[in-house]
């Protein structure tokens, strides 16, 4: 009797041990970005080199087409988690919105757009667009304010110096041109370069050259979702850190072959280029940490653009805690 009890007692252990390791389902998570760039390179990496799996974690990307679209997504529960500018969460707070988005990690630090012009212009200066129109993104929006913030840099008023046309959409912007509005427009990588080799238009600047440093691109999430999800944050932001970390060392060409099968109608010989123009203007972060006097700049732009009158504080939009959390674990 009691051999028949240790071993239905043994069998039960062995029962719990097999299935406690047995492979857990992967946690999904439905991320809504603002645009598809070469600009989120360290992400895409992150996820082409499997470090997402890794952590459990099945993402599944929807183009959103714009901050604001991507901030509609994520507040109505289409997304779990959006890519987009850290200024469409100044904007829900500011809405008064209970249960508001937070940015919990950072992507870009610089604007990651290319000023575009209708022929090749090698001696080209930001003067040259005075009495001329710009496509510059929708009003509000973080590229299309760092665009006026470079032009009143180089002595240039919106409205008056230089038209900027703030009402075509983020994804239709480079069609708008193409078909003949505008004398200039801005546009992301690798629709910049592809627009360059079909002829369509030439680039004469990096925005983000003239710009200075500020808090681009974020990682969002609702309030509730963090506190309910914090650990799969965690997981989240534990894999694009190394993806970050792989930035920093790989070549340009490594870079280009890791992020290549996102941009299948892009060469890798192309993404190499981009990676290097982007590389060059620093435009990646290396921890997914927000630095606040970077916000805090960021702030001032969105004042000076006018779209609003007075600042939020640091804490009342971005949450850097498992960020540094992350960061700390892994150095």
């Amino acid at each position: 009797m009691m051999k028949r009890l240790f071993a239905a007692a043994l069998c039960l252990v062995v029962a719990v041990m097999f299935l406690g390791c047995a492979p857990q389902p992967a946690q999904k998570i439905t991320l809504n970005e603002v645009t598809h760039s070469v600009f989120y390179a360290p992400f895409y990496a992150a996820i082409s080199l499997g470090y997402f799996k890794e952590e459990g974690i099945d993402l599944e990307l929807v183009n959103g087409g714009g901050s604001d679209k991507s901030m509609t997504a994520l507040l109505s529960g289409q997304a779990d988690i959006a890519l987009l500018g850290p200024e469409a969460a100044i904007y829900v707070f500011n809405e008064g919105r209970e249960d508001s988005a937070v940015i919990f990690g950072q992507l870009t630090k610089r604007d990651g757009s290319f000023l575009m012009g209708r022929e090749p212009d090698p001696d080209f200066e930001w003067s040259d667009v005075k009495g001329k129109t710009i496509i510059g993104g929708r009003a509000g929006g973080v590229p299309e304010m760092t665009l006026e913030y470079v032009l009143r840099k180089n002595g240039l008023e919106p409205g008056k110096d230089v038209e900027v046309i703030t009402n075509i959409q983020f994804n239709l912007m480079g069609g708008a041109f193409e078909g003949g509005t505008g004398d200039y427009v801005t546009l992301f990588e690798p629709t910049a370069s592809a627009f360059q080799q079909e002829g369509k238009g030439y680039i004469l600047d990096a925005v983000g050259a003239e710009s200075g440093e500020v808090p681009y691109t974020g990682f969002a999430a609702k309030k509730s979702y963090i506190s309910a999800h914090g650990d799969t944050i965690e997981k989240f932001l534990r894999a694009l850190y190394k993806g970050q970390r792989f930035i920093q060392k790989a070549t340009d060409k490594e870079i280009a072959e890791a992020i290549v099968s996102f941009f299948p109608d892009t060469s890798v010989e192309s993404l190499t280029a981009v990676a290097r123009s982007y590389r060059a203007i620093d435009a990646w972060m290396d921890t997914p940490v927000m630095k606040e006097e970077a916000f805090d700049r960021l702030q001032d732009i969105i004042i000076q653009a006018g779209v609003m009158d007075k600042k939020v504080s640091f804490a009342d939009v971005i949450d850097t805690s498992l960020a540094q959390k992350v960061v700390k674990e892994l150095n």
